[in-house]
């Protein structure tokens, strides 16, 4: 764990500028926390207007404090931060939580003000929370620190939780002791003028009162390196997180499929996916998972035995289960007699095991530690109904009792109880978690088995293919040269032969006559598309025909290839046509890139041809892939299915499509200026099962492509800036 968060999260001593007495005042109310809340270390009030704050010492500033210091806490007006970040340098203070707020966030002159602190800030080597910002907790016991002006004391635990709002992250410690979820850091990052939430994480990693990591998300500055950190750090414990907000430049509606199918969310998710966090959709799911994290080990698989003493609540329970890909437990024969032994006659020892309504609180404790015993079930679900006048809190505790003895298989109760008994919860130190429904249960176990799945998950390996980069490189090169951001399909395909993607025997023809010449060599039945640097979408101009079985087919679809375009005044934007080969096959896949302004380049994978943008059956992960990732992007999709070969057809080569997304990985992560790439269809040979190329599409961003190209802005290709 690195020491340079220390000054902050462990302080030995803080000052707090702009401490005072005064009423309604967050001055007060942060001084008032520290006190109540009994900080271990020393407090020193800055106020220059009193002597005594709160029986304390107050100093008239921060260099009229005799001792060292290892935190101050600012709570002065916007503009006096300045001055007393100098001070803290002066001092040699290490640390700031910035509460004040008035910075980036309220305007220009806001956002001049705060870079003006993070220069001085970077000159001194101070870290920093805030500006803007709710403040930081600390529940360790030899820390003891609430700078924060949160109402709520939340209880001791091991989650740490950071909030990129300082409003969610108090109602966060409002609702953290109802469910029973104990914090041990928080941190409002507010404005991350200098830590942010990669920083927190990079800190967490390896702290031993830390074993759950909750995030509130509104923006991800640095994807990379937060997937670089997470990716490392949810190994060894799990990260939930809840990710708001969208991006309307990532949700553009781009020209090609793969970035009108693109958005924000998708991108954030994807990469949520692909670093090991776990997404919540809203705060309750958070809190439903953070109940679970925070009292379950991780399950050894996902084989669930559900005991209930009513019937209804267990069928619900097996049909939230299923629905979230979870098995039911065969119990196995040894347990279900032992069961049969206490349990009236009237009691199913199936699973789920209805123990029928009068079960006493023996029987549930018998009936747990026969599950708990069985090696055909991994978690259990214990749900129970206020019935014949047993408490649940005495059957709470019981089942609490029971896990105590016995803390290796991850043990969730269903209390459909009125409200007073989660109430009462909250006096008891709990040690597995109590929902109401049986459904959030299942929610819950869904996304333990989803950890143990990525705790399970190899690295994979980034494979670099032998490839004709400097062939991609001309002709793209070329396209840039004449100010075309978008490259001819003839342009497209080359570039993706040249990157070994499979591609269908194609050839360029000038005229009908060279048209029938290529067909001729190529060999019927043949494909002819328009080649055009002006028209983006072929088929809205019939620029392609399948199906020519002859030289005398070709001559009169080329005519009508013709006619179709003077009617439309495009005579002049045909540039040629392509001949290909046809390829027999029903299924067409779709490969591509779009790139996300705010995540950078995804890969897309998934159903296409004309169901692409109607059935929407795609999947994307963020670039560069692992081959784990490409094969997964394969496996993730409902078209999967017809891969594997349904109805007689022959399995596709999923080998060969998971290179062909790794090839596609490796192009764009070499021309990274690469904005959208379409391989539309991928068809499925029925002969042998490849996926083949028999269309595609290019685009680059153009000023990122000349500098990285050297072409200057005189469109030679020398670097002149003319």
């Amino acid at each position: 764990m690195s020491k340079e968060l220390d000054a902050i999260m462990r302080p030995k001593s803080i000052a707090i500028v702009g401490a005072t007495e005064r009423e309604g005042s967050v001055g007060k109310e942060i001084t008032q926390k520290l006190i109540k809340y009994g900080f271990k270390g020393d407090l020193y009030p800055v106020n220059p207007k009193s002597e005594t704050i709160f029986s304390n010492k107050a100093y008239k500033s921060i260099l009229d404090i005799p001792s060292n210091v290892d935190l101050a806490v600012i709570v002065i007006p916007s503009k006096l931060v300045p001055k007393v970040i100098d001070q803290c340098g002066e001092k040699g203070i290490k640390g700031v939580i910035i509460i004040t707020a008035g910075f980036k966030e309220a305007g220009k002159d806001g956002a001049i003000l705060e870079d003006e602190i993070v220069a001085k800030l970077k000159k001194y080597e101070i870290r920093a929370v805030g500006p803007n910002c709710l403040g930081v907790l600390n529940s360790e016991e030899d820390i003891k620190m609430n700078a924060t002006f949160a109402e709520a004391i939340p209880m001791t635990g091991r989650t740490a939780f950071v909030s990129q709002s300082g409003a969610l992250g108090a109602g966060f410690l409002n609702i953290s002791k109802d469910v029973n979820v104990g914090i041990s850091n928080f941190v409002s990052i507010g404005n991350k003028a200098d830590i942010n939430g990669e920083v927190l994480l990079d800190y967490w990693e390896d702290d031993k009162n830390v074993n759950l990591i909750l995030l509130y998300l509104e923006s991800i500055l640095n994807p990379q390196n937060f997937r670089n950190l997470s990716s490392r750090i949810s190994k060894k414990k799990p990260i939930i997180a809840v990710k708001s907000g969208r991006s309307s430049a990532g949700a553009k509606a781009a020209s090609s499929h793969t970035g009108s199918l693109a958005g924000a969310d998708l991108a954030a998710d994807a990469l949520l996916k692909q670093s090991g966090v776990i997404r919540a959709n809203s705060m309750l799911e958070m809190f439903q998972m953070a109940q679970a994290f925070s009292n379950c080990s991780v399950p050894r698989g996902n084989r669930v035995a559900i005991m209930t003493n009513a019937g209804g609540p267990g069928i619900m329970a097996t049909d939230a289960l299923c629905e979230h890909g979870l098995e039911i437990a065969d119990i196995q024969k040894e347990t279900k007699y032992y069961l049969t032994s206490f349990l009236p006659e009237a009691a199913s020892v199936n699973n789920p095991i209805d123990m029928i309504a009068s079960a006493p609180v023996e029987h549930y404790k018998k009936t747990l530690k026969s599950l708990i015993s069985d090696e055909n079930v991994d978690i259990i679900i214990s749900i129970y109904l206020p019935l014949m006048g047993l408490k649940p809190i005495d059957v709470a505790k019981a089942i609490m009792e029971i896990k105590e003895e016995n803390p290796e298989k991850p043990i969730l109760g269903v209390f459909m109880a009125e409200k007073e008994f989660f109430a009462e919860l909250t006096h008891v130190d709990t040690n597995l978690p109590f929902y109401q429904y049986p459904e959030e249960a299942a929610f819950a176990i869904s996304k333990l088995d989803y950890y143990r799945k990525w705790l399970a998950k190899p690295e994979g390996t980034k494979p670099n293919f032998k490839v004709d980069e400097e062939k991609a490189k001309s002709i793209i090169k070329n396209a840039v040269k004449k100010g075309r951001d978008q490259l001819t399909t003839l342009e497209s395909i080359d570039v993706l032969d040249a990157y070994g993607v499979r591609t269908c025997k194609y050839a360029f023809a000038n005229g009908v006559d060279e048209a029938v010449k290529k067909a001729n060599k190529i060999g019927y039945p043949v494909v002819m598309k328009i080649t055009s640097t002006k028209i983006s979408h072929k088929t809205e101009v019939g620029g392609v025909i399948v199906g020519i079985n002859s030289e005398t087919e070709l001559k009169e679809e080329y005519k009508g290839l013709i006619e179709r375009l003077k009617e439309r005044n495009l005579k002049d934007a045909l540039d040629g046509v392509i001949i290909q080969e046809m390829v027999k096959g029903s299924r067409e896949m779709v490969c591509g890139i779009a790139t996300d302004p705010q995540y950078g380049p995804m890969m897309m994978f998934g159903l296409g041809g004309i169901y692409i943008e109607t059935i929407k059956d795609v999947t994307f992960k963020i670039n560069p892939l692992t081959d784990v990732d490409a094969k997964e992007m394969i496996e993730s999709v409902k078209a999967y299915e017809i891969l594997k070969g349904a109805r007689g057809t022959k399995p596709a080569q999923m080998d060969q499509i998971q290179e062909i997304i790794l090839r596609l990985s490796q192009l764009v992560s070499t021309f990274s200026f690469i904005d959208e790439l379409d391989i539309n269809p991928l068809k499925i040979s029925e002969k042998t099962g490849e996926g083949i190329a028999v269309d595609g599409r290019i685009q680059v961003r153009m000023k990122e492509a000349k500098k990285a190209l050297g072409i200057g802005s005189c469109g030679c290709g020398c670097k002149c800036s003319k």
